[in-house]
């Protein structure tokens, strides 16, 4: 059975000419394993929750990537030791080869979401009957509400009426949500 801890709570704020932000990263434990979710940009702030869980860089097996914006990836060169992946492939050393939808094991399923970007994609953990959704940007920030859910703005969307049909799918399936930026939270 797999566990999952919000290991550090994302933020985004808009500033003068542009945003000052940090993804939220995801620990999961699966069959031994450790899968980090957007590992941000917080170096500094990542390597110390890790620390809290008296793991480092080299304990983590896979990173998982919901989309490619800096403030999710960066981190990502700190694991070298890790397997990759995202929503189709996963990637060790100079190769990228696809995956079904359940690279990490039974328990966590991998599903696209698109709409904020093309290749967008979430992560659905099951643990003792609940669905646990890592979400990335699909929901930047989470309301309780399903209904505010669907129609939460987002500025950076490629395709809003996609993101909408995304998040509907994804809202179906959750019994929690962890947003892009932001703790995670119950869905009514």
């Amino acid at each position: 059975m797999p566990s999952l801890k919000v290991l550090v709570e994302g933020y985004a704020i808009e500033i003068e000419h542009g945003w000052e932000a940090n993804s939220t990263t995801t620990l999961i434990e699966n069959e031994g394993r450790y899968i980090l979710v957007d590992p941000g940009m917080d170096e500094y702030m990542l390597k110390k929750a890790l620390e809290g869980e008296g793991l480092n860089e080299n304990d983590i097996d896979y990173v998982f990537l919901t989309h490619y914006p800096l403030d999710h990836i960066l981190n990502v060169v700190l694991f070298r030791r890790a397997t990759i992946a995202d929503g189709y492939y996963v990637y060790k050393e100079n190769r990228g080869t696809e995956h079904d939808s359940m690279p990490f094991g039974k328990n966590i399923e991998v599903i696209h979401t698109p709409g904020h970007t093309p290749e967008h994609s979430s992560l659905l953990i099951y643990i003792n009957k609940l669905t646990y959704a890592v979400a990335g940007d699909l929901i930047w920030w989470a309301s309780e509400r399903k209904e505010k859910l669907l129609h939460l703005p987002d500025p950076f969307a490629y395709d809003m009426d996609e993101l909408v049909k995304s998040r509907e799918n994804l809202l179906d399936k959750a019994d929690f949500i962890i947003p892009g930026h932001g703790n995670m939270v119950k869905v009514k």
